[in-house]
């Protein structure tokens, strides 16, 4: 008889998370329940609920994770787009992916729709805080209030896009990749803004 590894909490809370994602992933927010998750890492319900308290501290924590991990991945865009390394583009697609592929606006809409609203906290202070981040270091008040402006544009682009993107392209005969032009376009008007050389 295979016996269990001992993890740590901070193991167990991270393995718990990471098929978490998977199941969200898989078969959508639905599919993102403890008894599943401790199912998948071969833990119990009662570790589960020691390290979440419920499922919606499960979730909430999901969505943590995911706005950690969405928000590390575009900052370095953005980053590396300032250094001349990375395009508005990279940028675009790393926010729609990350609603879309990684299943941030599933997740978000699961939430909404099962009155779980403060779960979404977390990817709301998560974006804010790179917001913050990536605005110019000797902005004024304007610009930073465009670097908020773009963000809320490109976030609200990339998870209407995840949602309903392909049934509205597809019905307004579109390419699929119109809403990912648009973002791309704004970001490059905003950089030639700041940097007319560019």
């Amino acid at each position: 008889m295979a016996t269990r590894k001992r993890l740590s909490p901070e193991e167990s809370r991270t393995a718990a998370l990471t098929a978490a994602r998977g199941l969200l992933m898989e078969a959508g927010p639905q599919a993102v329940t403890l008894k599943a998750v401790a199912g998948r890492i071969g833990r119990t319900h009662a570790n589960l609920l020691h390290h979440f308290g419920s499922a919606a501290g499960l979730q909430k924590a999901l969505a943590a994770h995911l706005a950690k991990a969405v928000c590390h991945t575009i900052r370095d865009a953005v980053t590396a787009s300032r250094a001349g390394l990375g395009s508005p583009r990279e940028v675009v697609d790393l926010a729609f992916d990350a609603f879309d592929r990684e299943g941030a606006g599933a997740l978000a809409s699961w939430m909404l729709l099962t009155g779980n609203e403060d779960a979404l906290d977390p990817i709301v202070e998560t974006i804010h805080e790179l917001v913050d981040e990536i605005a110019p270091a000797e902005s004024g008040h304007e610009e930073v209030s465009r670097v908020h402006e773009e963000t809320l544009t490109l976030v609200l682009l990339a998870l209407g896009d995840a949602l309903m993107g392909a049934q509205l392209s597809r019905s307004l005969k579109l390419r699929r990749d119109t809403a990912r032009v648009r973002a791309e376009q704004m970001l490059a008007d905003s950089i030639q803004k700041v940097n007319p050389l560019a």
